[in-house]
């Protein structure tokens, strides 16, 4: 079990993760399809290049998906219960196909649950980031954690 018990989570902790994802043609065009988006700018390279971004636009809920399961392993791998919800999804800066692509997170919030005690909240601040640097996409996720065993 790589994730981590509500009680060994402080506000604040940072990690970076190693796992780093470089997103593919083959990634884009089946989440996209799979999940029944048409958007030109993810499938239509002629419409794509003709568009402001001039190429491919990788499919923004992939880009969301991916940055938060590139967390998963440091952070709720084996311990979580269940994610309560997303906040604040921003997407500041586009992904493309080619881009490779890393995730930060923070821990921002705990709090004990009332109605399951052997279980807290952690709220994490998730960041994913290109190779430029640039953050392409964050979110706060709200993720219903065991508490360790006693």
């Amino acid at each position: 079990m790589a994730g981590r018990y509500f009680d060994q989570w402080q506000i604040g902790e940072k990690i970076i993760h190693e796992i780093r994802r470089t997103v593919t043609e083959t990634d884009n065009l089946l989440f996209s399809t799979m999940t029944h988006n048409p958007q030109p700018l993810h499938l239509d390279l002629e419409a794509a290049k003709a568009s402001e971004f001039g190429q491919i636009l990788v499919n923004g809920t992939f880009t969301f998906a991916l940055m938060v399961g590139l967390s998963v392993g440091d952070t709720t791998l084996g311990t979580l219960v269940a994610n309560l919800g997303y906040d604040k999804v921003t997407m500041p800066h586009p992904v493309f196909i080619g881009d490779t692509l890393h995730a930060v997170s923070e821990v921002t919030e705990l709090r004990a649950s009332r109605s399951r005690p052997a279980a807290g909240i952690v709220t994490f601040s998730h960041q994913l980031i290109n190779q430029r640097g640039e953050t392409v996409c964050q979110c706060l996720r709200s993720a219903l954690v065991k508490k360790a065993p006693a």
